[in-house]
């Protein structure tokens, strides 16, 4: 009779056991993508973009993992007017010009999550390598001589044609961190905001009135939607 009711017992025990922990998974592949915007300074001179991440979580339990991410953010451009002249002592015009970035990233991160539920909240910090291109342009005008070639659906006699001239093309790769947070529902489907800080170069700007020293510190805050496998 004991032995009969301690069966029960456990045959109860395991039939209450939380969800998460009957479907616990070594590992979660994520893909998505969203909407990045530049914060503080950096709003100044880059516009607004989108992202694409993939990423795997290790899950060390239902609560605790560890993800691998890579994203690539493209960031539209940015407009400033800057005075220019043909000489030094000549009288400067206000001229146009663009500033545009792509920004790829690697970041490792520790997860912290409910364990069960239909929706499950989650955070995230951790740090990561970020490569930064950027590349600046003004508009300009120049001679297009006649030249035909389907394959790229263009052909012209020829004749003056708007160029974008490219004023300056730089890159830097610099070390971040990441926080952020979001929500799963039903296990597949999650939606996200997280917030990186990068550390980049410094420059004297004391050569053209600005202050001592300037940094190229990075802020962003990519909003994104994907799947959970």
């Amino acid at each position: 009779m004991r032995s009969r009711t301690a069966f029960m017992l456990a045959a109860a025990l395991l039939a209450a056991a939380p969800a998460a922990a009957q479907d616990f998974k070594p590992v979660d592949v994520t893909l998505g993508g969203g909407v990045t915007f530049p914060s503080s300074k950096v709003r100044d001179h880059l516009g607004d973009g989108y992202n694409i991440n993939f990423g795997a979580t290790f899950n060390v339990s239902p609560v605790i993992g560890i993800e691998a991410l890579y994203s690539f953010n493209g960031l539209g451009e940015k407009r400033i007017s800057i005075p220019v002249s043909p000489t030094p002592n000549a009288t400067a015009i206000p001229t146009d010009f663009f500033g545009s970035m792509n920004m790829q990233y690697g970041t490792v991160a520790l997860v912290a999550r409910a364990p069960s539920g239909g929706v499950r909240p989650y955070g995230l910090a951790g740090m990561g390598v970020y490569y930064r291109p950027i590349e600046v342009t003004t508009p300009g005008v120049g001679f297009v001589p006649g030249y035909c070639d389907p394959y790229w659906y263009y052909c012209v006699p020829g004749g003056f044609v708007p160029v974008d001239n490219v004023v300056g093309e730089r890159s830097s790769t610099d070390f971040g961190m990441v926080f952020g947070g979001g929500l799963t529902f039903a296990e597949h489907f999650y939606v996200e905001l997280r917030y990186h800080y990068i550390w980049g170069p410094k420059f004297d700007a004391s050569a053209v009135g600005g202050s001592a020293t300037a940094n190229a510190n990075g802020q962003f805050m990519p909003l994104t939607f994907g799947f959970r496998f």
